[in-house]
Parts: C-alpha cells; structure tokens; sequence
C-alpha cells in the first residue's frame, strides 16, 4: 500500500509540471445519495428484469448484492463468473441482457467499446449503466492512475456517445455519476463537433451540466424505458 501510494505521489509531481493546470473541483458528496447496488436493485424490482451483466466486478463489491434470477460478471482478474476481458467475452458471448452495468478499465476509448458492444445484446426496454462518470477533481480523472479513488476519463465516452441519435443518455447524481444509456431515439441530442480524447477536465468542469446531461434519482425514477 505504502508502494502504491509513493507511485501516485511521483504521478503527481510529474503532472505538476507537465499536466494540465487547472486544480478547480466540484463537490458532489456521494455519501448522501443512491448507491450503485441501490439503484441496480430498483430497477430490477421496477421493471421485473430477469438478466444482469456486469462488466468489471473488482472482487464483487456490487456483483454480490445485485438480487435477480440471472447474472453474470466478467472480470478478467478477480470477481465474477467469468474471467475474460470484456472485449473478449462480447466475442463469444450468445446472451441478451436486461440491464447491463459497466465498470471495468476506465479509459475513454475501452468504455465506448463496451458501451456500444452492450447495446448490442440489450434486450428491448432495457438499460445500460456506467460507473465513474462524474469525477470531482483532476486527479480522478488522470490517465495514467495517480489517486486512490480513480474514475479515469469515462466521462468522455459520455460525451462522446451523446451526439448519436440513435441513443438516448443521462448522467444520474449517484454513487460517482452513473451513466444510463437507453436504446431509443436520442431526446437531447449533443452538437459537439471537437475531437473527444483531446478534451480537457477543465472543459469537463466548465460545461459538465451540457455535456453529461445530468438527471437526479427523483427525476431518473420517472423515466420511461420504452
């Protein structure tokens, strides 16, 4: 642990002098909201799912406490059913879920991948999460990792997937920001014509409430799923 945290620390100091240069945070206090098991749950009683997908299980931390007849997680180290990464398993996989929740590598370009591959075995009226979507400070958010609690820039694929039309996408104030992802015609469309990865957390911070369409637990609930 010690190790670890020296490797963060010279992380940092690298980035002081070579990173970017804006050290403004938001303060979104997750202990007063939903949990990621909390809201699983919910929707699974709400809409009757029967079938769960998680991606990245990191020792069943919510794998464990998801109640539902079917389940299966992928985790190519500890954690899960079945031990794959992600972009192998949807190679093989014959499956369709009903809720899938994707919280493994936190890199923009794996996230997308795993975003669009779940879409594609989503069964009808149901629902992709997220996690790690709303980072409250730079260092969160960095890529290599240089914080113990680390979002990495998923944020990005957020933003990203919100200028196609053919998905509709939300960013839940709950548990780190929780990404949702419907398979329906897009409602708020984002215009956005930049290159993503080059995207800053300062442009993050300054346009968060545009860019990751934020919706709050009171306001997710009345969603529709069709």
């Amino acid at each position: 642990m010690k190790l670890i945290k020296f490797y963060y620390l010279l992380w940092r100091l690298f980035f002081l002098f070579y990173g970017e240069k804006f050290f403004k945070r938001l303060n979104y206090n997750w202990n007063n909201l939903p949990s990621r098991s909390e809201i699983v749950n919910y929707l699974i009683k709400k809409n009757n799912y029967k079938s769960y997908l998680e991606i990245g299980c990191n020792k069943n931390d919510l794998f464990s406490k998801v109640i539902i007849k079917n389940k299966v997680g992928v985790d190519p180290n500890e954690g899960g059913t079945i031990k794959l990464t992600s972009d192998n398993f949807f190679k093989v996989n014959k499956d369709t879920f009903d809720i899938i929740f994707i919280d493994g590598l936190h890199v923009y370009e794996q996230v997308k991948r795993d975003i669009l591959n779940s879409v594609k075995i989503l069964n009808k009226n149901g629902i992709i999460l997220i996690h790690d979507c709303l980072p409250n400070k730079i260092w969160e958010q960095n890529i290599p990792r240089m914080n113990g609690a680390w979002s990495g820039d998923v944020w990005k694929s957020i933003i990203d997937l919100r200028r196609n039309k053919n998905l509709d996408i939300y960013t839940l104030i709950a548990d780190r920001g929780i990404g949702v992802v419907l398979n329906r015609k897009n409602k708020n469309l984002l215009v956005l014509d930049t290159n993503i990865k080059k995207l800053k957390f300062s442009d993050y911070y300054l346009n968060h409430n545009r860019f990751m369409n934020l919706i709050s637990f009171s306001d997710f609930k009345e969603l529709s799923f069709e």
